[in-house]
């Protein structure tokens, strides 16, 4: 994937940038160009950019739930088919393989659910339309194919989106009308056992396509008796979105945020120029690459990565709260408590503690898992005493399992499952809450409250004590959320309703999730939240997910695509145009407009 060594690619690429597709002063328009608007490119342009994509590589958007509905306009009913899909909707990998399917969809508009998840009462999902699905999606197999789409794009104002794996909490991988590129193809991995970044670094890398995933990257490294930095979830596309979002890990409090170990970029422009960026070329688009945001400079095809030493872990999973009938609501409270106190030091000893808590009358506390790197099960257990200790004074009986293993890889692999999909009928918001909010007693006592009162109101609540800090990422100079370096907790809030639920229910259910946003925001002024796990409506998105690096991301954004052809709702630069739908909850089911 070289770009300039095809002179047939290159060809191709400047045709599609100055043909016939062109119109003047798109960048001007009120609405991104949709179908139905008299300049919506006909069935004969669309099969003229597949006959420039390398192996035929556009396809027109049939919904993933299409096969359940027989007498649709796509024409594909097979009950077979409809029955595996019903069945296997929540596995992730049904949607990650589906060129435009969205694991988020509540922003595809509810749209040709399977009728077994679809809500007859109220009519989501009971038609098959094609809703918030892009209406074409180019399969990316080579740059030459991203080049094809942004250049159609960028000259036709059609919208443009792109989907590795669809994991975004906000649907930022779908959009009505819109030409999608799909990047989840993209899986070279390279071992480079001693790269020099030109900056400082000499050592380990690994060199992978934007479409690689956690499990791919993972086992790759651990032939090697490495590890690289990523996420929990199995099937996310690290080197893609993740990675330019900041992306969060078990080995945060180790290594601080993925992105600090990102040492290259190869993208493809707004203009269509393929361009590398790192810390000795195109800087300043590198620094924004690295933690400013999917979907917003520019199309990663590959990203060089270091690599760090192997290690054992020690891990732990245990439940206590609603699950004990014996257990009482001030109990269960007071030990999610003492578990708060100590946030800092479990974060300080390099643990990752990833937990949940389920409102119910006594809540249900869940720790899947305790993960504790370069620890034994004796060293963990001695660790976590003085917490279960105060759990035992409370009355709260623990049965946790401890497990030993020898490497990275053996012990996420048997921790943490696979993603499941269930966001239809939700939202969700998030707060990074600062260090300094455990070294002082009264802000302690308020966050705590304010946290607390959450799951009393009935909010769902995911949550990860981990300290990336600057330190721990290497000092690195980049564009993550500044929020990230004094975080202890990344806390996540949703609030859910019912299929058969009226608007007025929905929006009350929002308005609760605001009620409780702004009450998180007011015991930490200042701090932010993580735009991979947010809210879509975020009050003031732009210091929540990029703290003061915002203006110098705007001003990146306007350099390197002054059209807007790449946006995204809450991505840098996306204040100016929003989409129009009619459905309650703002969603990707309508044209994208200037506002």
């Amino acid at each position: 994937m070289q770009a300039g060594s095809d002179s047939r690619e290159f060809r191709l690429s400047r045709f599609l940038s100055s043909c016939v597709f062109v119109l003047s002063n798109t960048s001007s328009k009120k609405c991104k160009v949709f179908p139905g608007d008299a300049t919506y490119p006909d069935d004969g342009t669309w099969a003229f950019v597949n006959s420039t994509t390398s192996n035929g590589g556009l396809i027109k958007t049939i919904p993933i739930g299409a096969p359940c509905y027989p007498g649709s306009e796509y024409n594909v009913y097979n009950a077979d088919r409809c029955t595996y899909i019903t069945n296997q909707w929540s596995n992730s990998s049904l949607h990650m393989e589906d060129p435009t399917s969205m694991m988020s969809p509540v922003f595809e508009g509810l749209t040709c659910l399977p009728p077994a998840l679809a809500d007859f009462s109220t009519g989501q999902g009971v038609n098959c339309t094609i809703g918030g699905y892009p209406s074409y999606v180019i399969n990316a197999s080579a740059v030459r194919d991203v080049q094809v789409g942004v250049n159609f794009a960028r000259n036709t104002g059609i919208r443009l989106v792109i989907k590795n794996t669809g994991h975004d909490f906000s649907g930022k991988s779908g959009g009505a009308g819109a030409l999608s590129i799909w990047t989840h193809h993209f899986k070279d991995i390279a071992f480079l056992p001693s790269f020099n970044d030109g900056a400082g670094y000499v050592g380990p890398a690994f060199k992978a396509g934007s479409g690689v995933q956690a499990w791919e990257i993972f086992e790759a490294a651990s032939t090697q008796g490495l590890v690289v930095v990523g996420g929990e979830g199995r099937t996310v596309g690290v080197m893609g979105g993740y990675i330019q979002g900041g992306g969060h890990s078990p080995l945060s409090s180790i290594y601080g945020i993925a992105a600090d170990h990102a040492l290259s970029m190869e993208v493809v422009l707004a203009s269509g120029e393929f361009v590398t960026a790192s810390a000795t070329q195109n800087s300043d688009l590198f620094w924004a690459l690295r933690g400013g945001g999917g979907s917003t400079f520019g199309i990663v095809t590959s990203v060089i990565v270091k690599a760090h030493p192997d290690f054992p872990v020690t891990v732990t999973s245990f439940a206590f709260g609603g699950v004990d009938p014996t257990t009482s609501y001030n109990a269960t409270w007071a030990g999610i408590r003492a578990f708060f106190t100590h946030f800092i030091d479990f974060s300080s000893a390099g643990t990752y503690s990833y937990f949940d808590v389920v409102p119910s009358p006594v809540p249900i506390f869940e720790m899947a898992p305790f993960f504790a790197p370069n620890l034994t099960i004796a060293a963990t257990q001695a660790f976590l005493k003085p917490w279960f200790d105060t759990l035992a004074a409370a009355g709260i009986t623990l049965a946790p399992q401890f497990n030993y293993y020898t490497n990275y890889l053996s012990a996420w692999t048997a921790n943490f499952p696979q993603e499941v999909v269930r966001r239809d009928q939700g939202a969700t918001g998030s707060r990074l809450f600062p260090r300094q909010n455990w070294e002082n007693a009264t802000l302690f006592n308020a966050t705590f409250d304010a946290w607390k009162a959450s799951i009393d109101a009935g909010c769902f609540a995911i949550s990860f004590n981990f300290a990336p800090t600057l330190a721990a990422g290497g000092y690195p100079n980049n564009s993550v959320n500044p929020a990230f370096r004094n975080t202890v907790v990344h806390s996540i809030q949703s609030v859910g309703w019912a299929q058969n639920d009226t608007d007025a229910t929905i929006e009350m259910q929002l308005n609760l999730l605001a009620e409780r946003q702004a009450a998180w925001k007011s015991v930490s002024p200042g701090a932010g939240s993580y735009l991979g796990e947010s809210d879509r409506a975020e009050v003031d998105f732009q210091q929540s997910f990029y703290g003061d690096f915002y203006p110098r991301l705007l001003q990146i954004k306007k350099e390197v695509d002054p059209d807007d052809v790449f946006w995204a709702k809450t991505a840098v630069g996306s204040e100016g145009w929003d989409t129009v739908t009619k459905d309650v909850y703002n969603d990707e089911n309508g044209p994208l407009c200037r506002t």
